[in-house]
């Protein structure tokens, strides 16, 4: 009988937290974190919701165990090197983990996640700027300015509302709407996308390159 052998193997399989976490990423990739409840995660494991309620209190937790997880996806950047290559990689690396899980950019900009994974991956980022020459000041603005662009590039890759191959056409079609004597250079850009000597593309790493180069005249380098 399916039924009974489903319920057998959830008998026989300890519920704990690390299995309650990985049902709950894999939900919420494949669903949509709007979609993740808690009697929806019991039913994926088989298991009743009040059962959850031993190893994760509430729906809030559970999503400060999701952003848990995701960061431990991130690599530390290491101290002593090139800090700007250390800089560069967690950032694309960042960007990478959050298109994979699409729900998660959200959950890190809007909420105090204070779980031991995320700080010690901003210990690791503070130490690598401080061993860059950055004063603590300086380092926490170039963290935070960092991640702040790489989240919005993030945000803005997953929400925009054109795909890639649709800019040309999509220029053309708005194109009566920006006329060259009012919007000159606004209409001037949309025809070099139009003509396709401009692909319309925004790259994360030119944006990266831009303030590393700008951060590094901040530092005291040792």
């Amino acid at each position: 009988m399916p039924g009974k052998t489903k319920r057998s193997r959830s008998r026989r399989t300890p519920l704990t937290p690390e299995r309650v976490g990985q049902a709950a990423l894999r939900l919420a990739d494949d669903e949509g974190l709007e979609l993740l409840s808690m009697r929806r995660l019991a039913r994926a494991l088989g298991v009743e919701a009040m059962s959850l309620y031993n190893h994760v209190p509430s729906k809030e937790h559970l999503l400060d165990d999701l952003v848990e997880l995701v960061v431990k996806e991130i690599p530390h950047p290491p101290r002593g090197g090139d800090w700007k290559a250390a800089m560069r990689a967690r950032a694309l690396t960042i960007h990478q983990v959050l298109m994979k899980h699409r729900w998660a950019t959200m959950l890190f900009v809007s909420r105090v996640n204070i779980g031991p994974a995320m700080l010690r991956l901003v210990d690791a980022t503070l130490g690598c700027l401080r061993e860059a020459g950055f004063s603590y000041p300086m380092a926490d603005h170039a963290w935070n300015t960092l991640d702040a662009f790489t989240y919005g590039f993030t945000l803005q890759k997953l929400n925009f509302p054109f795909e890639p191959k649709e800019y040309a056409s999509t220029a053309a079609k708005f194109l009566p709407m920006i006329p060259p004597e009012q919007f000159p250079f606004l209409n001037g850009l949309s025809q070099e996308v139009i003509a396709g000597r401009h692909d319309g593309l925004q790259h994360l790493e030119l944006g990266l390159e831009l303030l590393l180069d700008g951060l590094d005249r901040l530092r005291e380098p040792r």
